[in-house]
């Protein structure tokens, strides 16, 4: 198979704070579902966010899609190709409707106004949210905002799946609802959640975030 998204000896801090990655190195390949757990704080966003480009790092390489990524422009493609699911919904749904908001990537992408629907349609069945379609977004309780925003990152087709913390706000019934969604996918995707019950019924592979680092055993409680 082969690799789709690398990091190698990935180095970031913030402005004014501590190290947040220290060395940080993974490998995404096709058809894989690659969760990362780590206690809050342990840099688990941030690592998504280095993998299109919302952040900067000091220091080590980003490589996806066969290419390495530095520049602001290097990271056009890889925001098309690898979609990112935030951990609150609020920052990626602004749409009146839920419609709206899902329409709105294959409209960036340069679809017609008529293909851009018949995409939101063919989307909202495959996820069974048909009956969501004019609801107003604002109202939608949190677990309801959370399936939209992956409708929203499905409908503009990409290659690989970023999601960080899915089951935030999921209630029994939409976590079991999302986890054979997930499973459904042909997507590769990385997965980073607290919820070490679903990494397990979700991953192919399994690391954590250790100091700044990335590693194959879950570290043991201090």
């Amino acid at each position: 198979m082969s690799e789709l998204i690398t990091l190698s000896d990935v180095h970031f801090a913030y402005p004014g704070g501590p190290p947040v990655l220290r060395g940080a190195s993974l490998t995404l390949l096709e058809k894989q579902r690659l969760c990362i757990g780590g206690h809050n704080g342990a840099g688990k966003s941030t690592l998504l966010q280095v993998i299109v480009g919302l952040l900067k790092p000091q220091a080590g390489r980003v490589l996806a899609f066969g290419s390495e990524r530095r520049k602001e422009k290097d990271f056009h493609e890889v925001r098309r190709r690898a979609g990112l699911v935030f951990q609150d919904p609020d920052d990626q749904l602004f749409c009146p409707t839920v419609a709206e908001d899902v329409a709105f990537g294959p409209l960036n992408l340069g679809k017609g106004r008529e293909e851009a629907m018949a995409i939101v349609d063919e989307v909202l069945a495959r996820l069974d949210l048909s009956a969501f379609r004019d609801r107003i977004t604002h109202k939608l309780s949190g677990g309801e905002k959370r399936l939209v925003t992956l409708a929203a990152v499905l409908a503009m087709q990409p290659d690989v799946l970023l999601l960080d913390e899915p089951t935030n706000a999921l209630d029994v019934d939409n976590k079991a609802r999302l986890r054979e969604i997930l499973l459904s996918l042909p997507q590769a995707m990385i997965l980073v959640s607290h919820d070490h019950r679903f990494r397990r019924e979700i991953a192919t592979r399994t690391l954590f975030m250790v100091d700044g680092r990335i590693e194959e055993r879950e570290p043991r409680c201090r």
